[in-house]
């Protein structure tokens, strides 16, 4: 028999910063014909989740919500007229819920777990079934529960338009969950990588992550050029994630190939740059935003962590259900390294 309440964290708005974030005790909604129960396990998060609950986030919300996009699980009940899922299937969940395939549109851009509809961060959760992707057969709910954000938009980054060939060059921004699994899925795929990065020891990680170079950014203000020049006949890379936003696209724009994608994922150094779309004529490229992706995406990036065993990086700090304040205020000190995960018992 499933339970009829769960145990859930709800950001109850803009203007309080992590002490809108609530922890209480809620009713199970009733499973739907369609619909599938999942008691969630593991939960992880983003800086999307950081920035909601201060105001910051330029994309749709609802308040009260439920926090975190990021989910990994097991089906305990399914409605009458579910095919796609039994009990005891291990599932995670799709960001936006209503992109299914192909580009994404105005409609299922405001299905987005963890900002209009309720999100990850509790015990139980009803979906309905196409809300939900087989986690794949490799990862345990804590690495699974990565995927669903960080690991589909890079995967968009580097398949989502053109897609990214064997010996090709990809630049990535730093240590965030992003940028470490744009370097995995990029060597999986044969290709070269250029990690940056501010510490020495952040640099030997990413170098046994498989980084072909890693450059200092602080040492090296002027990492574009540098980065440039490291390619074969110094004619820049195919692919970069752009996380960094203010003083950092200036410097994508120096590394970037003729004909390369900047694939405009963050601002964590701020919205404001003085880089404008005429760049894009200067440098021969194209600057895309990106905003995670379909379930077509996700499968396809299933398949491949599977076919390569790849496996998330996970901060060494996994935290329990009950301190996920504690693990926001981590996170927003960036004191993590690769992705941040809540365990939900």
């Amino acid at each position: 028999m499933a339970p009829t309440t769960t145990k859930q964290w709800t950001v109850t708005g803009k203007d309080k910063g992590f002490d809108g974030l609530e922890l209480k005790e809620a009713p199970i909604p009733q499973v739907g014909d369609n619909d599938v129960l999942v008691k969630l396990h593991a939960a992880s998060l983003n800086y999307r989740d950081l920035i909601i609950p201060k105001g910051m986030y330029p994309f749709a919300t609802n308040f009260p919500v439920v926090p975190s996009s990021d989910g990994a699980g097991k089906v305990v009940e399914v409605g009458s007229k579910v095919t796609k899922w039994k009990k005891g299937d291990k599932v995670v969940t799709l960001f936006n819920q209503g992109h299914q395939f192909g580009p994404v549109d105005f409609s299922s851009s405001v299905t987005g777990l963890g900002g209009v509809l309720d999100g990850a961060l509790r015990q139980y959760a009803v979906f309905n079934e196409t809300g939900l992707v087989r986690s794949p057969g490799n990862l345990n709910h804590i690495e699974a529960s990565t995927l669903p954000c960080a690991a589909l938009t890079s995967w968009n980054a580097l398949y989502g338009l053109k897609p990214l060939k064997p010996g090709e060059w990809v630049l990535v921004q730093g240590t965030g969950g992003v940028s470490i699994f744009a370097l995995q899925f990029a060597k999986a795929a044969g290709a070269k990588v250029i990690s940056t990065t501010s510490s020495a020891e952040k640099a030997e990680t990413l170098k046994k992550l498989g980084a072909d170079h890693v450059i200092n950014y602080r040492e090296n203000p002027n990492w574009g050029e540098t980065a440039k020049k490291l390619t074969p006949g110094g004619e820049g890379v195919h692919h970069i994630l752009e996380v960094g936003g203010q003083g950092t696209v200036e410097q994508s724009l120096k590394a970037i190939k003729f004909e390369g994608i900047i694939s405009v994922i963050g601002f964590l150094g701020g919205a404001k740059s003085q880089a404008s779309v005429l760049d894009t004529l200067t440098h021969i490229c194209t600057a895309r935003g990106v905003y995670v992706g379909s379930k077509q995406l996700m499968e396809d990036m299933i398949a491949a962590i599977e076919a390569n065993d790849i496996h998330p990086v996970v901060d060494k700090e996994v935290f329990d259900f009950e301190k996920t304040k504690e693990a926001y205020s981590y996170m927003w000190d960036q004191k993590h390294f690769g992705k941040l995960v809540i365990k939900i018992e």
